[in-house]
């Protein structure tokens, strides 16, 4: 089992055997990346598809992880090569996300539940550009700079895109409570 660091984020060392490292990496990332491919993808069956294939690309690749600690970017990165690629080769069916939702854990109160639903069509319908680092920020827990990287942008460009994003988002949201 990986270990977790000061910030409760999984420490994953490059101590082991390969199988020893990919274990601690499937253990302490599935359940993110999981999450991550069901949001970008809509459809649990897909998810799972990305997920498979984002691990079974990092096993073939692990050597090639210099820094053990950027473990869960560089997952992030090959699920979005891996959707990428899913949508190159052809456009699959996916299932409606309002007909499906990832199960909750604790009761939710139907008011709250309609405020998530509202805020989960609102982040759909942003643009990419502005969607894509704000899941990575919210989901993944990337920091600015982290999703900077992974999107080969700026870090100033990244920090203004999620700051439009959170305005988007806080507007919709208002104008949907006016209606």
């Amino acid at each position: 089992m990986a270990s977790k660091d000061n910030d409760n984020k999984p420490v994953i060392d490059g101590t082991g055997t390969k199988k020893e490292r990919y274990e601690k990496l499937v253990n302490a990332f599935y359940n993110d990346i999981f999450r991550y491919a069901y949001w970008l993808s809509k459809s649990r069956q897909v998810a799972e598809d990305l997920t498979q294939e984002t691990f079974l690309r990092a096993w073939r690749a692990l050597d090639s992880l210099q820094n053990p600690g950027a473990a869960k970017a560089w997952l992030f990165t090959i699920l979005r090569r891996e959707n990428a690629r899913l949508y190159e080769k052809k456009r699959p069916v996916t299932d409606d996300i309002d007909d499906y939702s990832v199960p909750d854990t604790d009761k939710r109160e139907p008011d709250q539940i309609l405020e998530r639903e509202m805020l989960q069509k609102a982040i759909t319908e942003l643009e990419s550009e502005y969607r894509d680092p704000l899941l990575l920020q919210v989901i993944g827990g990337f920091s600015g700079e982290e999703i900077a990287q992974m999107l080969d942008l700026n870090n100033n460009t990244v920090m203004t895109r999620l700051f439009r994003a959170r305005n988007k988002l806080k507007n919709k949201l208002e104008s949907d409570d006016e209606d």
